[in-house]
């Protein structure tokens, strides 16, 4: 096994490890994902799975997950049954956003101390962006890249790969019932009429046994 000290502690760029060196697969069944959409609409309008690809999209006039949400619109995959508050647990997906999509968070944690999210990855403009804030990646737009997300909890960090690489590193925003998201969510602003990702290979990991 590689050294997974780099992977846990260090901020640093990465001792030659893959990130799920030292973490165990947690098995997943269709009961983990649940869909989340506009709430007037049928599934089907808003989501297909084809091939092993789940297709997310929606509009900027969509309606919220909810009649009673004042959220913006968000078809997205909610990781259900798997919600955690301590550990280290780790996200991996395979994601894919057409060019045009702008605006729109395509994977996040849920869940804080204080706010709604501990992490939310944007695109703008083919760039992923950590909020509307720091570069994580540039020109994302038209190919499949591997994100994985690494959360400590027990340390109060997280890590974002690309590709196998880790691009960014940042506090979190402290303990809470935390669960991980993928699909598209509008942001608050500066979003396109029409956004839209695509997620295959998605995997959940934890630290330990």
């Amino acid at each position: 096994m590689k050294n997974t000290r780099c992977l846990v502690e260090n901020l640093s760029p990465l001792c030659g490890a893959d990130p799920t060196d030292g973490f165990i697969n947690v098995p997943l069944t269709p009961d983990n994902f649940e869909l989340q959409r506009p709430y007037d609409i049928p599934l089907e309008q808003r989501y297909s799975y084809q091939n092993g690809v789940h297709r997310l999209w929606v509009y900027a006039d969509d309606k919220p997950h909810n009649p009673t949400s004042r959220t913006q619109p968000r078809t997205e995959i909610r990781i259900r049954g798997l919600d955690y508050s301590s550990g280290v647990w780790q996200f991996e997906g395979y994601a894919f956003v057409p060019n045009g999509t702008s605006g729109a968070t395509i994977a996040q944690i849920h869940g804080a101390a204080k706010g709604a999210t501990t992490l939310i990855l944007r695109i703008y403009n083919g760039d992923m962006r950590y909020y509307s804030r720091d570069l994580v990646a540039k020109d994302l737009y038209d190919k499949w890249f591997r994100v994985n997300i690494i959360h400590n909890v027990d340390m109060g960090m997280l890590k974002v790969f690309i590709n196998g690489s880790k691009m960014f590193g940042v506090k979190d925003h402290g303990p809470g019932d935390l669960y991980f998201k993928c699909g598209v969510y509008a942001a608050p602003a500066n979003i396109s009429y029409f956004m839209e990702s695509r997620w295959k290979d998605i995997k959940i990991y934890k630290m330990g046994k």
